[in-house]
């Protein structure tokens, strides 16, 4: 079967505002159409000459709970909500404007962001999208978490999660498997919400930090449940953790083709995974790239 595909940009251009949730700050990010080739790029245009950050592994640096991106002096982060929208939609060049550091928290999902690049519309262009298969298994991490790429005969990409916080845990355990397409993304992943418990709130806070949000804008768990708040779906939570594994996967800057299977897995690893990917491709160990 021929999976491969046609690139596409967004039709127009659309705004999303909002807080981050880290800094506090008024948030506005553009996204904006680019021609084939460009991939995804984040743009500061608060800063002098406009910084370009390409959106690729090579650019992802290590900082707890939220994926940043750094090209020299200028950054961005909390970036996972964002590239999990555009590789849902299977957006694959545009320019992301943003006039601050963070991305903004809106509710929590990646909604906001999925509602306005509908809102903008996608067009096909003329160049194809490159495309990497998983042809033997990669697995890195511990038995306390994991994540490993496997490959999958239907040429698919196929994501499995599972969410383990134990017994005694207001969130406890939940699993789910997906074949990812945008109109999956779209109804059953981009809704549901960041998610965190109510002594991981309270030390964040204690820092300085977060101190706009409120449990009306992300999920936050007691020890008797949720907290002020409805779940979106049973589930919402190990929904939210695989927003974020698409999000992080996409910075392979390509489509991938494959099973990928993570336990208790986050950014970090999720970002490893996409490094020795293009390791192996680099290589030509194991992965076939195609243009």
């Amino acid at each position: 079967m021929d999976l491969t595909r046609n690139q596409r940009t967004i039709a127009a251009s659309a705004v999303v505002e909002g807080v981050g949730y880290w800094s506090g700050r008024d948030v506005r990010v553009e996204f904006r159409p680019a021609p084939a080739g460009t991939g995804i790029v984040f743009v500061r245009g608060d800063l002098p000459d406009c910084p370009r950050i390409p959106a690729t592994i090579q650019y992802c640096v290590e900082i707890p709970r939220r994926t940043v991106l750094q090209r020299g002096p200028a950054s961005v982060e909390m970036v996972e909500h964002i590239m999990a929208s555009l590789a849902g939609l299977q957006i694959d060049n545009c320019e992301v404007w943003v006039n601050q550091p963070e991305m903004p928290g809106c509710d929590g999902s990646s909604q906001p962001f999925v509602e306005a690049l509908y809102a903008a519309g996608a067009v096909e262009q003329g160049a194809l999208r490159g495309r990497r298969v998983v042809r033997y298994p990669i697995r890195l991490g511990s038995d306390e978490s994991w994540i490993e790429a496997r490959p999958c005969a239907s040429g698919k990409m196929i994501l499995h999660y599972e969410l383990d916080y134990g017994s005694g845990s207001p969130i406890g355990r939940q699993s789910l498997e997906i074949s990812l397409s945008p109109r999956h993304f779209h109804l059953n992943l981009a809704p549901s919400r960041t998610f965190l418990l109510e002594s991981e709130a309270a030390a964040i806070q204690a820092q300085g930090l977060g101190q706009r949000a409120t449990v009306k804008d992300l999920l936050v768990f007691g020890s008797r449940g949720l907290i002020d708040n409805r779940l979106r779906f049973p589930d919402e939570c190990v929904r939210h953790k695989m927003v974020d594994m698409v999000g992080d996967l996409a910075l392979a800057g390509c489509d991938l083709a494959g099973r990928f299977v993570a336990y208790r897995s986050g950014h970090r690893l999720n970002a490893t995974l996409v490094r020795a990917i293009a390791a192996q491709a680099d290589t030509h160990c194991g992965l076939k790239h195609c243009a």
